[in-house]
């Protein structure tokens, strides 16, 4: 790409010289005043792609002409549909395809994790975790300390920025882990923080885990589609995330859940038992006795949830056609240049006292969002945004959140973003 320039020429040459454009085509845009709104909240729900509803309609095709025999002579038939989302999930998460299982939600697999993988004992039994979580992950661990009869503030290690700084370095959680030592029994943490944007340096983090003694998992829900991942090698013991936000399967699509081989075959390991995760060979015997299949497969719980993996599925075809190298590439250079024309618009006009970017500038310690604290007038300013058709979302107490996802943003975009900011903030 050509150095960064805020003009719209240099956006669209960068476009004009993007191997990825063809992907937008693919993908529903909702409609201002009759054209397509800019799109920059897929951290939060991802886009509808065009060929979803002809995924979503061979399986009601398969339904109605069917019946429950579906479950065996539908085209993607329905008894072994998770099988379908295997390899394209290994792939996304860098795993063994025995390693990973779509199921559920995202909170109700981190507490099916969290069941097998905290086990305290009178010594070793704190989680360190971001003290500025999304709060659903705060909850799930809160209630398992509670659930082992800990103190939540006895129980739970909170890892806070410095004084004065929004994200944590990575020096302070390695300190953090060595300093709890034999008491640790979890780290617990984001991959990418979903108020600031930070990612986290993962496989250094579980490294100091597992030196302790502790385990490591995290909660992908905005890393997983949106950074690259190696999670086997990185050897981390579990992960969880949604599939709604970069993955685009829609609202309250189904989650995914990553087991390392390590614990796959370890059928010790106490968990939540349910009749899907029971090995497929006696499923239909109806054992008295649970006896789990081996993998990821074996902490799932019910039957699949049809509609809503064959919406992922339409998504996951796409991811697997560039590759998540290729994506990140992209990401990398769109968000750069978001953050060079924020920054511009501060240099410009003296707004440094307005408006500050919190998420890391090194590349290597964020995704494609970008988190601007507006200090005055923010709700007004996001707002506006809106109102000229530019789709970000907001969140309390002060921070407005954009993500330029490679898939379906442009260079473009992201240059009339900055003249709609521009507008708002010089008012």
């Amino acid at each position: 790409m050509l150095p960064y320039h805020n003009t719209l020429i240099n956006a669209q040459t960068a476009d004009a010289e993007d191997p990825l454009k063809q992907y937008r085509s693919r993908f529903l845009f909702p409609k201002h005043n009759g054209k397509d709104c800019i799109y920059f909240c897929g951290n939060s729900l991802g886009l509808q792609p065009t060929h979803t509803k002809d995924y979503i309609k061979e399986e009601l095709d398969a339904w109605a002409q069917y019946g429950v025999e579906g479950h065996f002579k539908a085209k993607h038939a329905w008894f072994p549909y998770h099988e379908f989302l295997r390899e394209t999930t290994a792939r996304l998460v860098g795993a063994l395809p025995s390693e990973v299982v779509v199921m559920n939600q995202l909170t109700v697999n981190l507490h099916l994790m969290l069941t097998s993988f905290y086990r305290p004992t009178g010594t070793r039994f704190k989680i360190i975790y971001e003290d500025d979580a999304f709060p659903s992950d705060k909850y799930a661990l809160q209630s398992h300390a509670y659930i082992h009869g800990f103190e939540k503030d006895d129980a739970l290690v909170p890892l806070r920025p410095r004084s004065g700084e929004y994200c944590l370095r990575h020096e302070d959680i390695i300190k953090a882990i060595e300093e709890c030592d034999d008491q640790l029994a979890l780290v617990m943490l984001g991959g990418v923080n979903y108020y600031t944007g930070q990612l986290f340096d993962m496989r250094e983090i579980t490294l100091a885990a597992h030196r302790v003694g502790a385990r490591c998992g995290f909660d992908l829900a905005h890393a997983a589609g949106n950074v690259v991942l190696d999670l086997h090698k990185w050897n981390v013991d579990f992960a969880v995330w949604c599939s709604y936000k970069y993955l685009n399967a829609g609202p309250g699509g189904v989650a995914g859940c990553f087991v390392h081989q390590h614990h796959g075959a370890d059928f010790s390991i106490p968990r939540l038992a349910g009749w899907w995760g029971n090995n497929p060979d006696t499923r239909f015997e109806m054992p008295e006795q649970f006896v789990p299949a081996e993998g990821a497969d074996g902490w799932q719980l019910s039957n699949a949830p049809i509609m809503s993996m064959a919406c992922l599925r339409a998504s996951m075809d796409i991811f697997d056609e560039p590759g998540m190298v290729a994506l990140r590439q992209k990401s990398k250079l769109l968000t750069g240049f978001a953050e060079f024309i924020i920054d511009d618009i501060v240099q410009k006009n003296g707004l440094q006292n307005k408006l500050k970017i919190i998420t890391p500038s090194d590349t290597k310690q964020r995704g494609c969002q970008l988190s601007i604290i507006l200090n005055k007038d923010g709700k007004k300013i996001h707002r506006h945004l809106t109102e000229q058709g530019i789709i970000t979302d907001w969140r309390e107490p002060e921070v407005l959140r954009l993500a330029p996802v490679p898939l379906y943003n442009s260079f473009e975009d992201v240059y009339q973003f900055g003249k709609v900011l521009e507008q708002a903030l010089v008012v």
